[in-house]
């Protein structure tokens, strides 16, 4: 792990490659989205997650075509919170997000059922939606998020590409998720990290200031070279330019056996959620 670098890579099942660290847009008003992401590419993130609910996929596709970087050097996710009233609506809503984002020539690195709360019947229709584009080639990789196992497994009977490239969970200390993220590491799905800074809540708590004083970094980039040391691709967010500068500072420093054992300690079994822990039934 020490060996891991800003521009470290997963390979995905469907052949691509993920760069570890991602940037979050999740609450990034619109008039700042595009300023923001330009930040993070310029401190060198090169792989940036956002949603159709989160209303700025836009500007983050803005943001790429004013960094002069090409295309393919930035990996973009954008995700899907529920199906249209017919396959085709679902197809064209998928779609309109590779549009927003990349133009009507343009495609997404990769895209993924928001959540599972939408009901077995509507993930079917927004897995057939999503297979299709990936099939077309507008969408390198599919995925979910907010997945347990047995939303995984309930796909498997009608899914032509199964498992899933990703299943992006809410995972910090205080929720480790640890049987949907063993089942997703077990099945090749690489894990990803939304609320990875635990919206700075545990910024005062004595063990995590302990390590990152010892360290002589941030709560938050303890939290974040946790993550990594996971084997979790975390996805921090900010709009403020040197705090997305220094969560991209995570490679001189690795976190000590006991001190991840510290830390995983903190495991709460799910009252530790900001926004959910899944179900695995």
């Amino acid at each position: 792990m020490s060996n891991i670098t800003l521009q470290s890579t997963a390979k995905l099942n469907a052949g691509n490659q993920l760069p570890l660290l991602g940037f979050g847009v999740y609450e990034s008003p619109s008039h700042l989205t595009t300023k923001s992401c330009l930040a993070a590419l310029k401190a060198g993130y090169r792989h940036i997650d956002t949603a159709q609910y989160y209303a700025n996929e836009a500007e983050v596709g803005q943001a790429v075509r004013d960094s002069g970087l090409k295309r393919s050097e930035v990996f973009i996710t954008s995700k899907i919170i529920s199906p249209a009233s017919s396959d085709q609506e679902t197809y064209n809503s998928v779609l309109g997000s590779v549009t927003k984002i990349d133009g009507k020539d343009g495609y997404l690195d990769l895209m993924l059922i928001h959540n599972s709360a939408c009901g077995p019947e509507k993930v079917k229709k927004l897995w057939t939606a999503m297979e299709k584009l990936h099939k077309e080639g507008k969408i390198k990789a599919i995925g979910v998020s907010n997945f347990g196992v047995g939303h995984i497994n309930a796909m498997k009977p009608y899914a032509s590409v199964w498992p899933p490239a990703v299943n992006q969970l809410e995972l910090h200390p205080w929720l480790q998720q640890r049987e949907a993220v063993a089942f997703s590491q077990k099945n090749g799905i690489v894990v990803e990290a939304y609320c990875p800074l635990v919206r700075n809540q545990k910024k005062d708590d004595p063990e995590l200031k302990s390590i990152a004083e010892k360290h002589g970094k941030s709560t938050a980039q303890v939290l974040l070279r946790y993550c990594l040391q996971k084997d979790w691709v975390p996805l921090p967010k900010s709009d403020n330019a040197e705090r997305i500068g220094q969560n991209a500072n995570l490679y001189d420093f690795e976190l000590s056996g006991e001190e991840m054992k510290a830390l995983d300690g903190k495991d709460t079994d799910g009252s530790g959620a900001l926004v959910m822990a899944v179900s695995n039934e």
